[in-house]
């Protein structure tokens, strides 16, 4: 943990955090986080097409079967945590839980540069892993709220006349999922010879534009620590809690899927990780009733730098028991 926490890209992070607690005004042209974000969801989805390229399908088809099985089984248990133990509507329950079944791409930037920092290989597919978790997840907390939902109830929030093309462009034409699947077409057909010509470009200043662009977050997430007294007690500790029970359960079927140790921490992350891009815009059509300071505030101001800080070094060394275990 003390080697990730001093690790460039974290260090700027918690600057970035202790910046926006002194109130300094510190902060990114919005044009620059824009395009910051373009350029890192690109270049994932670039970096994963090429080394996609290579693999085979009996190598891809057990792990791809382990991330829609995470995909559609963590917005199940969150629900029934947030529902049956922490009391929260049954809308709000539904939105939290599919933000936590959905991922974090910068999460995912951050364990693959801590792999990468320490030496660790990964399967060249964990971009794809990243697509995968992402669609179910929403569409779970949807189904989740259409079934529970009591008609007439304050209690269900629902909207009953979902724009579903809407909704469905949000899903799969918003800016993360467009981006990653555009990266890995780019990728894919390009193949890593033809991919040489921008890779300075996109693979020799990805850790830089990851250290700037964790500088903005850590503002942005400080700014998030003020509602915690809002959302209260048991959000702040399910935003620790369910990562760790959903960074368990993805290093277990990981492992079982026949990832390497690397493949299973990045599974494991993935997992743990909670969604602040797509889920919030997906829930924002289909739930419209749903707190999103609810949604927000755990898996911003909670959960991601716990991820960041100790999250990424407790899957990999669970992936390393596992392993071992197993072997």
């Amino acid at each position: 943990m003390l080697d990730n926490l001093l690790d460039p890209v974290i260090l700027c992070f918690i600057v970035g955090i202790i910046g926006g607690l002194l109130k300094s005004d510190l902060r990114l042209p919005d044009q620059l986080y824009e395009t910051l974000c373009i350029y890192l969801l690109f270049t994932i989805g670039l970096k994963g097409g090429v080394e996609f390229s290579n693999a085979s399908f009996s190598a891809v088809i057990f792990p791809f079967s382990a991330a829609i099985t995470l995909g559609i089984s963590i917005p199940i248990i969150a629900y029934i945590i947030l529902r049956r133990i922490g009391k929260l509507t049954t809308t709000d329950s539904a939105s939290i839980a599919a933000h936590y079944g959905s991922v974090s791409a910068v999460t995912f930037a951050v364990v693959l540069s801590y792999l990468t920092l320490k030496g660790v290989a990964f399967e060249s597919f964990v971009t794809v892993l990243l697509v995968i978790l992402e669609i179910p997840a929403i569409a779970v907390g949807i189904l989740i709220a259409r079934t529970q939902a009591v008609p007439n109830s304050s209690d269900g929030g629902l909207n009953t006349k979902t724009d579903w093309a809407s909704l469905l462009h949000e899903v799969f034409l918003g800016r993360t999922i467009y981006l990653l699947l555009g990266g890995l077409f780019v990728g894919y057909v390009a193949g890593p010879e033809r991919i040489k010509m921008v890779s300075p470009v996109f693979f020799d200043m990805f850790k830089g534009a990851l250290a700037i662009f964790l500088l903005e977050m850590g503002i942005i997430t400080s700014r998030r620590f003020s509602d915690l007294k809002k959302t209260g007690v048991f959000l702040v500790g399910f935003g620790i809690g369910m990562p760790l029970i959903s960074g368990t359960l993805g290093t277990v079927i990981g492992a079982l899927s026949g990832l390497s140790v690397g493949g299973t921490t990045v599974l494991a992350t993935l997992a743990a990780s909670a969604s602040y891009i797509a889920a919030p815009a997906a829930m924002r059509i289909a739930l419209p009733k749903a707190n999103p300071t609810l949604s927000l505030t755990p898996a911003l101001g909670i959960t991601f730098p716990f991820n960041i800080a100790f999250g990424i070094p407790i899957y990999y060394t669970l992936s390393v028991l596992v392993h071992t275990w197993k072997g």
